[in-house]
């Protein structure tokens, strides 16, 4: 944690990560602050970087994105010019939620949404599969979600 966080901060990012939409007053009652204090500690908060965005969470089965996967990229070695590249070509595709570079048997995980088998097998065959350097691709469908969340643990 950094230590210029106090733990009226703390409270605020949790109460803010389960309920972004809460009013200012509602914010104020749940950490026990001023609705005028909350709300300058909320701005501080923006403005110094811990608050990056607000956002709804949508249920991706309720939108027709029935299924999940876990990708394990790999870039053949005698392509490591092209790693770069790579990301940012996967970075523009909506249905990838999350990319990392790993350690490990692969260069990137991703997590990707589509609608069903059908549009998966068209996200790799057509956009995934023709990246230049792609080696290895590896997929981890999601059977069932077990635990769901963005929440840090402050």
């Amino acid at each position: 944690m950094k230590d210029d966080l106090d733990k009226a901060d703390l409270k605020l990012l949790r109460v803010l990560q389960q309920q972004c939409r809460a009013s200012s007053q509602d914010l104020a009652e749940e950490t026990a602050m001023s609705p005028a204090t909350c709300w300058r500690r909320m701005k501080a908060l923006e403005e110094n970087g811990y608050i990056r965005e607000y956002s709804a969470k949508l249920d991706r089965r309720a939108l027709g994105f029935t299924l999940s996967a876990f990708v394990h990229v790999s870039i053949d070695r005698r392509y490591s010019e092209v790693v770069e590249d790579v990301a940012v070509e996967i970075a523009k595709r909506p249905e990838v939620l999350e990319c990392c570079a790993t350690t490990g048997d692969s260069d990137f995980t991703l997590r990707v949404v589509a609608r069903d088998i059908e549009d998966y097998d068209n996200f790799l065959e057509n956009f995934l599969f023709r990246l230049p350097g792609v080696g290895q691709v590896r997929s981890s469908i999601v059977l069932r979600e077990i635990k769901h969340t963005s929440e840090l643990p402050i």
